[in-house]
């Protein structure tokens, strides 16, 4: 059979999982791998108290 007819149609990519619910497994993924932010120097512990001039 020569590549000419073997090659006719484009494959098509089937999915089992919509792209939202790829998208949203990513997000939920990076933002449960990711690390809790450090607090500033500047602002940890001074949550309540006015700063200086």
């Amino acid at each position: 059979m020569p590549a000419t007819e073997r090659d006719k149609g484009t494959p098509r990519a089937v999915s089992a999982v919509p792209m939202w619910e790829l998208l949203a497994a990513c997000a939920a993924a990076n933002v449960i791998s990711t690390p809790p932010r450090v607090p500033d120097r500047e602002t940890a512990g001074d949550e309540g108290r006015p700063k200086a001039a």
